[in-house]
């Protein structure tokens, strides 16, 4: 089912993901980044994950990843694309990440890499997943942040418009790393953690970004989107404007590509909480070596600097 509010045309989506898969691993660098970092989170975790979910699993790059951990039990692949499921790990399960098929406090841990961005629910996806973890359980997930192909969106925008006028959304927004630490909280989760990686790629030219991201899956998906192709003279005043702003040194040009990476917990009594006000011990004014003053007092303002 759809809602009008829907950002995405998650059919459509599915559908492109389905003719990106014959050739994906050609395509699949920023995978590899997001699953390795993951791996490396985990790796530093002193615990068993006994039963463990992928949430939009691709082909199973993350799902292989974590197999070979000896904290991970049994990894299950979910994933919406069937060409893309066939070439993960069993076991495996085709299901929409919005409608995941767990019962309530099953799971050990759930992942996801680089999908959950294409949500059109993220708040109910993350509910779903908090509602599947068991009692201190974890959940970790890298998806793709705001700063993501900036120089693209800028581009088209700028060149659509000189062009005819207006412009048609032809890149997907993303939410900012600052949103998600209040939504683990408001979702549920415990301890929540956000942080971002800005990865910056070169391409040989602004196609040659074009091809890759119709490698990955990732072409216009948005529900919005204009019904006609992107016209040709566009395209190519696009190309020149990305060129021109976003070129560096050796001819080439720039793309940059955030990663956020969200970890939180599901609550469990044996987790740290936060102290109850006016609890503390020590000063604060004393660990900085300042002088405190009272909600009443004016602190000094100091010498004023005149502008002159």
């Amino acid at each position: 089912m759809t809602s009008p509010s829907d950002l995405f045309d998650r059919k459509m989506l599915a559908r492109q993901r389905n003719r990106a898969a014959q050739r994906i691993g050609a395509h699949d660098f920023l995978l590899h980044r997001a699953a390795e970092d993951i791996v490396e989170r985990l790796g530093v975790i002193q615990r068993a994950f006994p039963v463990a979910v992928n949430v939009g699993a691709h082909h199973g790059v993350l799902s292989r990843a974590l197999v070979e951990l000896e904290s991970v039990g049994t990894v299950i692949s979910v994933e919406e694309s069937p060409a893309l499921l066939r070439q993960c790990p069993a076991p495996r399960v085709r299901a929409d990440m919005e409608m995941l098929p767990f019962g309530g406090e099953k799971l050990d841990l759930v992942v996801s890499a680089l999908a959950l961005q294409f949500a059109n629910d993220l708040p109910g996806t993350l509910v779903q997943i908090r509602r599947a973890l068991k009692p201190d359980g974890l959940f970790l997930g890298a998806l793709l942040g705001g700063a993501t192909l900036q120089e693209l969106r800028a581009a088209l925008m700028a060149a659509e418009t000189e062009i005819t006028g207006g412009a048609a959304p032809r890149v997907a927004p993303m939410a900012d790393v600052r949103d998600f630490g209040g939504l683990l909280q408001r979702t549920g989760f415990n301890l929540p953690v956000s942080d971002t990686d800005v990865v910056q790629v070169s391409y040989e030219t602004p196609f040659a970004l074009m091809h890759e991201l119709r490698g990955m899956g990732a072409v216009n998906a948005l529900r919005e989107r204009s019904s006609r192709p992107l016209r040709r003279d566009v395209l190519m005043r696009a190309a020149e404007i990305y060129a021109d702003h976003y070129g560096i040194a050796d001819g080439r040009v720039s793309a940059t590509f955030e990663i956020i990476t969200l970890t939180g917990w599901a609550p469990h009594e044996s987790q740290q909480k936060p102290l109850r006000p006016g609890s503390a011990q020590a000063r604060l004014a004393d660990a900085l070596g300042t002088e405190e003053h009272s909600a009443g007092d004016k602190a000094n303002p100091g010498p004023v600097r005149n502008s002159d």
